[in-house]
């Protein structure tokens, strides 16, 4: 009796093994046609790949929560409508942008990915940390007449979150068109304070890739880390400053965080408008069109702009490839500041080779930034510009989150994304190319303040073994960092 009950469990136990084993082939297998068919980076299929065949119901599990792009658009919500793609301009139209030789292939180049005219007739004017930022935006706000959008990746419910809260309510009372959006997860995904004090109060607010069941959206992947204020169609707000008591330095927060933002008129919020309304349309299904969204613009100042948003739909890595045309066009210097340096290894050749060339190339980084192991993996990626003489600056505490570019003291790129692949492959994300020397002048001197301390080869070398394989190891994780 009891050897047949053992020869009976033996072959459960046989049977399971095997059902184990044909379940657990069968996701690998379906995994790695995915894959093959869905990557395009080598190197990534060949991870995705390797990982399902080693672990397949982890692997799996990983892959569909991580590896599986579900961001799928509806035409008409990802089509710019007529009334959007061209400023309905006061006063007539606007002459054609006039640009130095040197700067007509890259023009035309950003002109042919975003599919967008580059907009003369703006003013542009930067404003430094929350102290400047929140003050303006509270102000527009309150003066607003037709329409207000807000769209912020962190939006807290602390003191100045608060205050925002209070002005966009009474904006709706009053009448005026509120739309607002904040992100499935930067703004709380479980608890999201914000978002349910806007409902409380009737203001119409939407939770950007967001679901309770994180099978049927990206639980941590596909963020919208755009941050726009936009009123009546006329002025904009936009830059790399979030919605958080963090941001007013001047208060002395505990864990301050500095930043830059613009202040924009003139018919390139046209454009930032669009981009508002297309992930509006994404979100809550309804399009956003007419005069208190679109109004005619008349030029408000001399600046030539235009934006170009990036995200891993449609606008797949157009970010990344106005940077990489942009290093491309470049004469005479670059210069960037980022919060979190971990560029492809095609940026990383592009820098490097522009240095090669007689280029100045600058790079400043936080000495500290708010993700350590952030941190541990740009140690750990920076040797081949350090070894092409690419200048790389540690910028002294506290933690400064702007991300500004300016080539040949020209050209300015401005907005929220961070030279990793999470901004320029994962986020949807929104900077503005900007053609005004002046303000170009003015970023280059406010990055050179910053290039005290520099970090070199000798520096990096001086970490320990255990250290230098820390960082190593981290760095594996560059695309999700």
């Amino acid at each position: 009796m009891e050897q047949a009950l053992l020869s009976w469990i033996g072959a459960l136990t046989s049977i399971r093994t095997e059902v184990f084993w044909v379940l657990g082939a069968t996701l690998s297998g379906l995994v790695s046609i995915h894959v093959l068919l869905r990557k395009r980076e080598v190197g990534a299929a060949i991870g995705w790949i390797g990982l399902v065949w080693l672990a397949p119901l982890f692997g799996s599990v990983l892959y569909a929560l991580l590896g599986v792009n579900r961001v799928t658009r509806r035409a008409q919500k990802l089509g710019i409508k007529p009334s959007q793609a061209s400023p309905r301009r006061a006063g007539g139209p606007a002459p054609p942008p006039v640009l130095p030789e040197r700067f007509q292939p890259l023009d035309q180049a950003v002109r042919r990915i975003t599919s967008l005219p580059l907009e003369a007739g703006n003013r542009i004017m930067p404003l430094r940390n929350g102290d400047a930022v929140y003050p303006a935006m509270l102000a527009a706000i309150r003066e607003a007449r037709h329409s207000v959008a807000l769209s912020s990746y962190i939006f807290r419910k602390d003191e100045i979150g608060r205050a925002f809260l209070d002005a966009l309510e009474d904006a709706h009372h009053r009448g005026v068109a509120v739309r607002v959006l904040v992100d499935g997860i930067g703004s709380g995904y479980f608890f999201a304070a914000v978002y349910g004090g806007l409902r409380r109060r009737g203001v119409p607010v939407g939770r950007f890739m967001h679901s309770v069941l994180p099978w049927r959206m990206p639980f941590l992947n596909l963020r919208t880390h755009k941050k726009l204020l936009i009123l009546d169609g006329t002025l904009a707000f936009t830059g790399g400053i979030n919605i958080a008591d963090e941001n007013r330095v001047a208060t002395h927060p505990p864990e301050p965080v500095r930043d830059v933002h613009f202040r924009i008129e003139g018919p390139v919020v046209t454009q930032l408008t669009a981009a508002f309304a297309s992930d509006w349309a994404f979100v809550m299904d309804q399009e956003l069109d007419g005069p208190a969204w679109f109004p005619p613009l008349a030029a408000r100042g001399e600046t030539q702009a235009r934006v170009v948003s990036s995200g891993p739909d449609a606008d797949l890595r157009k970010i990344e490839l106005v940077v990489l045309e942009a290093i491309t066009c470049a004469r005479t210097s670059i210069r960037l500041m980022t919060p979190y340096f971990l560029p492809s290894e095609v940026l990383v050749s592009a820098l490097s080779l522009a240095a090669l060339r007689g280029l100045t190339v600058d790079v400043i980084i936080p000495m500290a930034s708010d993700h350590a192991v952030v941190d541990w993996a740009t140690r750990a990626h920076v040797d081949p510009l350090l070894r092409s003489d690419v200048r790389i600056w540690l910028d002294d505490p506290p933690f400064d989150h702007a991300k500004l570019l300016v080539i040949d003291d020209a050209w300015c790129f401005i907005g929220s994304a961070n030279w990793d692949t999470r901004s320029f492959r994962l986020n949807f994300e929104l900077n503005v190319e900007v053609y005004d020397s002046g303000l170009a002048r003015h970023l280059d001197a406010f990055m050179q303040e910053k290039m005290s301390v520099r970090l070199t080869r000798e520096h990096l070398s001086r970490r320990g073994l255990p250290v230098r394989l820390r960082d190593a190891g981290v760095r594996l994780l560059l695309p999700y960092l």
